[in-house]
């Protein structure tokens, strides 16, 4: 990593992970495999800021610790890349294994419980399927009717305009709303300091 650290995927260590290393990496790493129109690709860092966001759209009042699971949903990109489901569900359990550990580290090392609450887990999913319709319909060229069938209807009142940003924007928002949701919920917001509260 850029950080200096050194992450052993295959048993993956909280104090090797750093929010620096993880915005970089998923700045840089582009939804849809990079077939979407525009100058950039949407990476999936502004990817999981909208995630974050819709989450607290469908559910006002969210606990900054779960807004922060949201933004941080997709971390495990940063060093695995992004895939879409149907190629994860085809490489078998194996792979998730893989994932789900990766997941439990960085959620330790930055103050979450290594596991989200089931229902938890079903609010980001619902908002990343909110976030993919938007995705589809506005830069990877699904008409509306289709991207419904596939994603579901975007949740009532809420509006997004997509403008993919430049790797360096979407890396330097990815951290400062990574430091505002850990000021929120009192964890360790230094690079180097991990926290692993789990409470």
């Amino acid at each position: 990593m850029l950080s200096g650290r050194r992450l052993d995927l295959l048993d993956p260590s909280p104090l090797d992970i750093e929010i620096e290393d993880i915005a970089h990496g998923l700045a840089r790493v582009a939804r849809w495999n990079g077939q979407t129109v525009g100058e950039h690709a949407f990476s999936v860092a502004q990817h999981s800021m909208v995630v974050e966001d819709i989450s607290a759209h469908l559910q006002p009042g969210l606990d900054p610790k779960w807004r922060l699971a949201a933004l941080l949903h997709d971390a495990p990109e940063y060093v695995i890349g992004d895939m879409i489901s149907p190629f994860k569900a085809a490489l078998g359990l194996d792979y998730r294994l893989f994932e789900d550990r990766l997941e439990r580290a960085i959620h330790l090392r930055f103050s979450l419980p290594p596991k989200t609450p089931a229902e938890i887990k079903a609010l980001i999913k619902k908002a990343d399927r909110a976030c993919a319709f938007f995705e589809a319909t506005q830069l990877a060229g699904f008409g509306w009717d289709e991207a419904v069938k596939i994603f579901g209807a975007p949740p009532p009142g809420y509006v997004l305009h997509i403008d993919p940003m430049a790797p360096a924007q979407a890396q330097a928002r990815y951290v400062e709303r990574y430091h505002t949701l850990a000021e929120a919920i009192g964890a360790e917001t230094h690079a180097g300091g991990a926290a692993f509260d789990t409470e």
